[in-house]
């Protein structure tokens, strides 16, 4: 049955929406167990009270391996995963790099009502979590900080009514498989399959022209770098990149023969600029 408050569109997305969806929780930390950990203990209470299914609990160290390695075990069997921790700006915050790398369908709305909603609870400090969210083979992935109360946050504001919803959106089409590389040529990305795991074709890039040889060129001689007194540049002759501490060196004062080179009256010489550091 259709809700009459809501836009046809979505309330037809709502109603075909399954009621039980395979979920899974992350708990990103060096220091929580099963029986600490409040924020991860809360979303699967709030799934399992939704009438989701919760395949797994894990609790993993703040580690891009360990991180990565649940995800990847974790988005094979369940549709969607809640991650909470290493969302912030510390060293240790490493989670949402880790995501990042993973995504192929990023999904900005998440953290952009997660940043809106604590913006009303902690004012500015709400732009300390990087909180993200997107498909990950096939899966959503949601980050959220670690706190509880940025997990009932979370949870209350967004998630909960838009579960099924999210399954049925990620599930009704299909979502873009990589092939197999064909023999000689790169991974192939397809779209359009009408589930992840029909079989794909490939193909091969054409062979490549062969370019003509191109002429030898005879490389310019490189001045030598001006020597600076203790380390530092002279006044006069340029500072950073542009005395040739870094990748480009300035050459216009060092090589008589260069065209375009001013003249001894107008050159900067021994840490004199005229007009300027003259009385």
């Amino acid at each position: 049955m259709t809700d009459p408050t809501l836009p046809s569109g979505l309330a037809s997305h709502r109603a075909a929406a399954p009621t039980r969806v395979r979920t899974a929780v992350v708990t990103v930390s060096d220091t929580r167990t099963p029986e600490t950990d409040e924020s991860g203990q809360y979303l699967v209470a709030g799934l399992q009270g939704a009438g989701h299914e919760v395949i797994a609990h894990r609790i993993v160290r703040d580690d891009a391996v360990d991180i990565r390695a649940a995800l990847v075990a974790l988005t094979r069997e369940a549709t969607v995963v809640l991650v909470t921790g290493g969302t912030g700006v510390s060293g240790r915050d490493v989670t949402v790099p880790v995501v990042e790398s993973m995504l192929t369908k990023p999904m900005p709305g998440f953290g952009e009502l997660f940043r809106m909603l604590s913006y009303g609870q902690v004012g500015g400090a709400a732009m300390f979590s990087r909180a993200v969210g997107g498909l990950v083979r096939g899966a959503a992935v949601f980050c959220m900080p670690g706190s509880l109360n940025a997990v009932q946050t979370a949870w209350k504001n967004i998630l909960h009514d838009q579960i099924g919803h999210l399954a049925y959106e990620v599930q009704r089409h299909g979502q873009p498989v990589m092939t197999a590389p064909a023999a000689g040529g790169a991974a192939q990305t397809a779209f359009g399959g009408s589930t992840p795991d029909a079989p794909l074709l490939t193909t091969r890039a054409p062979a490549k022209a062969a370019e003509p040889a191109l002429r030898p060129v005879t490389p310019l001689p490189e001045a030598p770098a001006p020597a600076f007194p203790n380390g530092l540049p002279l006044p006069g002759t340029g500072g950073g990149v542009a005395a040739g501490l870094g990748r480009h060196r300035r050459t216009d004062t060092l090589d008589p023969t260069r065209p375009g080179t001013p003249d001894t009256a107008h050159s900067q010489e021994a840490g004199q600029h005229p007009g300027r550091d003259t009385p």
